[in-house]
């Protein structure tokens, strides 16, 4: 029997995929950080509804919030905003590429700060595919953006991917930290729990946010009001997303779900080579591979 948290975590995944989809529509009307602020104010109301329903409908009473959950809350919420302005300051580099392989191993780094900040444990099984992923997605990555080996090699010590390795533990952070809040809680129902964790994070990311856009992109955030539509949607598949990765690192060692949250790739790949039919390189395909062989192992023995 497949475990609860595996399918919550394939739902997490593909939400993001939708949410990063819509996000393309909002391309030319907001700007990148507008796109991105999109996420936490249309998300905010979901996550509330929510939190609600779920506190009606289960007659749970309101898990009273401590120090240490505020303390994560806060610090997923900024990891998670810093993430966001390290990757598009990558971006401004003209080599950007092997940067952005290594933002994507994210999962390494939460496995490791989940080691220290909580004592989350990982077998040898579990770390193997873990590492098994993990290569699955560098290839991948070199073969999307047609990088050889030796051409990441030559730009390891190179700006953009210190960039990239700051990244993967800007998001590596976020994760714990999260995971963290909604364990501090201490409550018995793990589904209430995550609820109370992305609402507050979400509401501290809206607030840090929204300051930032009326201080540095005056009309920004009136532009973000006005294209409610596809910008509503894409909140709305992105809190959808957040539910269910929320719920899942609640349940389950937070480096396990990212793991296993890398089907989306392959949600990605799908969609590239099935219904917009492009070429894909032997690396791509390889990294295809590697990855779902990874989510197997740590599935079956991790």
């Amino acid at each position: 029997m497949v475990e609860p948290w595996i399918i919550i975590t394939i739902a997490a995944a593909f939400f993001q995929n939708l949410r990063s989809a819509l996000q393309k529509h909002l391309k030319g009307r907001l700007s990148t950080t507008g796109a991105g602020y999109s996420r936490f104010i249309y998300a905010l109301p979901v996550a509330a509804a929510y939190l609600g329903l779920l506190l009606w409908a289960g007659d749970h009473p309101l898990p009273a919030a401590n120090a240490r959950f505020l303390w994560f809350c806060l610090f997923g919420g900024i990891c998670q905003i810093l993430f966001t302005v390290c990757l598009l300051w990558m971006f401004s580099f003209q080599s950007f590429a092997v940067g952005t392989t290594f933002s994507k191993l994210e999962v390494i780094m939460v496995a490791v700060l989940g080691a220290i900040l909580l004592g989350d444990y990982l077998n040898a099984w579990a770390v193997l595919a873990i590492v098994i992923s993990s290569l699955g997605v560098v290839a991948l990555s070199l073969g999307q953006n047609r990088l050889t080996l030796r051409g990441m090699l030559d730009g390891v010590l190179r700006r953009p991917t210190l960039i990239g390795l700051v990244c993967a533990a800007w998001l590596g952070g976020s994760v714990v930290f999260y995971r963290g809040a909604s364990l501090a809680l201490g409550h018995d129902d793990f589904v209430v729990s995550a609820a109370l964790t992305l609402f507050v994070s979400l509401a501290i990311q809206t607030l840090l946010m929204g300051g930032y856009l009326v201080l540095r992109e005056p009309g920004e955030l009136g532009r973000v009001l006005r294209h409610w539509r596809w910008a509503g949607a894409a909140g709305l598949a992105g809190a959808l997303a957040s539910i269910c990765w929320f719920t899942a690192f609640t349940i389950q060692n937070a480096s396990f779900v990212r793991a296993v949250g890398q089907v989306e790739l392959v949600f990605t790949f799908v969609a590239t080579t099935v219904f917009f039919r492009e070429k894909v390189s032997t690396a791509e395909v390889a990294g295809i591979v590697l990855v779902c062989g990874g989510i197997i192992l740590l599935v079956l023995y991790g």
